[in-house]
């Protein structure tokens, strides 16, 4: 990223002087000789940085930072200033100044400062393009609650917009807290049902009476408590879609009444006699693998394929790590304005952590720590002392640290070591990740003399 420095001062030799330097350090300069013409330069060129003077003729230093602070307040100024205004320049900081530099200037010192100042600006400017990112995303996919670019989320998210106008039953499958619910949630919004009721229900919650009761309602009397007619799921979803999460939780007295709403589309309350007939689209969700509870007995076969006409499976965010940095820029925003906080991005040190950690929890972990970190933080960035202990001890086994000097011999036999023992001493696993073949490997594991103690 190649920045823009802005260099305003009234003598010509030091604002050309200056400007010759950070050319070198690759910044592209423009260079203005008092507040006026800065402030001209600010509002027609994307300036990332100004260096200005502070005692100037026309419009001062003071008076360009009060301007620049009000109108781009994530544009870094720093001062200039003579030794007898040294007190000015400690009070511009306290107006909004990132730093000050004594004249004659320090050129090294310039140039770190100058780094660090743009260091944050570069935070600023990942953030703004995640977000717009995010917008641009969301404009494409026609919902944007679901935030995603990786390969192989966009093969979801294709998958979403072809089955949503349609009756098909689906089941969407993954790991607690990759976002089946809100798949569920777009399905529905993009269907011709969306202006018809979207109802949901957390099937592991509740007991089997309850559930039945729940999901095809009662009569009054039916059991005792039963103190008057309630309609049940089913009926409040007609002519909408109806949310069955975690359905390899229900048992097989419930999955028998469930098979015969899809096939005949009628049931009757508990307790009823009267039979009710419901259009609704039925969606799925579940953590488990039925076709493995088929086999042991626990999910029937016949309803296992009316739910399963169309499979969405959602991937862990260990296997779309290309996400992370969209995800961790939306939670950013949410919890900021949350909180009344004007945080501007996650230095690249806490990002690291965010990639490097396997995400046991998902999306949902994530958000949890993003929100965590936020409240924690006290600076303008998250850094990596802000993130959660468990996210930044749980990071360091993902990556093999090799110091410099190492020889490729030992950092091999490292390697080898390490990802023998992250796959539990698994040859075959370990080869596969390695790229080797299984040969190869037991060849390195005895010329390596690699013992693995599990």
């Amino acid at each position: 990223m190649k920045f823009n420095v802005l260099i305003v001062d009234d003598e010509k030799n030091i604002r050309e002087g200056l400007g010759r330097s950070l050319e070198m350090d690759g910044y592209k300069i423009f260079l203005a000789s008092d507040g006026n013409e800065g402030l001209k330069v600010v509002s027609k060129e994307d300036i990332d940085l100004v260096l200005t003077d502070l005692k100037m003729p026309g419009m001062s230093g003071e008076e360009l930072l009060k301007r620049l602070t009000s109108a781009y307040p994530t544009v870094p100024v720093i001062i200039l200033t003579g030794h007898g205004t040294i007190e000015s320049a400690v009070g511009a900081m306290r107006d909004g100044a990132f730093d000050f530099l004594t004249k004659p200037v320090n050129l090294d010192r310039l140039s770190l400062l100058v780094k660090r100042a743009l260091s944050n600006r570069e935070l600023v400017l990942q953030h703004r393009a995640l977000k717009a990112e995010i917008e641009i995303l969301g404009d494409k996919r026609k919902f944007s609650s679901i935030i995603g670019k990786s390969t192989r989320m966009r093969k979801v998210l294709d998958t979403v917009e072809q089955v949503a106008d349609t009756k098909a039953s689906v089941i969407i499958t993954g790991e607690s807290g990759v976002g089946k619910e809100l798949i569920t949630d777009a399905i529905h919004n993009l269907s011709n049902r969306k202006d018809k009721p979207l109802i949901k229900v957390h099937c592991a919650a509740l007991s089997e009476s309850l559930l039945e009761s729940e999901l095809f309602g009662h009569e009054k009397g039916a059991f005792t408590g039963a103190a008057a007619r309630k309609r049940g799921r089913f009926e409040l979803a007609h002519t909408g879609t109806l949310l069955l999460d975690e359905i390899g939780e229900i048992n097989p007295s419930i999955q028998i009444k469930i098979l015969r709403v899809l096939q005949e589309k009628k049931f009757e309350r508990v307790g009823g006699e009267e039979t009710i007939e419901v259009d609704v689209r039925i969606i799925s969700a579940t953590n488990k693998n039925l076709q493995e509870e088929i086999k042991k007995g626990n999910f029937r076969e016949d309803l296992y394929y009316r739910l399963n006409v169309v499979n969405i499976h959602v991937p862990p965010l260990r296997e779309r790590k290309e996400d992370i940095a969209l995800l961790s820029s939306a939670f950013l925003k949410e919890f900021s304005e949350e909180n009344g906080k004007d945080i501007e991005g996650i230095d690249p040190k806490a990002l690291i952590a965010l990639y490097n950690y396997r995400w046991p929890g998902n999306i949902r972990e994530l958000r949890n720590c993003l929100e965590s970190a936020v409240v924690m933080c006290k600076g303008k960035s998250i850094t990596y002392d802000d993130l959660p202990p468990t996210v930044t001890s749980g990071s360091e086994g993902d990556y093999i640290r090799i110091d410099l000097g190492v020889s490729m011999a030992n950092a091999e036999k490292k390697i080898i070591r390490e990802t023998l023992l992250h796959e539990k001493g698994n040859k075959s696993r370990t080869a596969q990740i390695l790229g080797i073949g299984r040969k190869t490997l037991h060849r390195k594991i005895q010329e390596y003399k690699i013992e693995i103690n599990q």
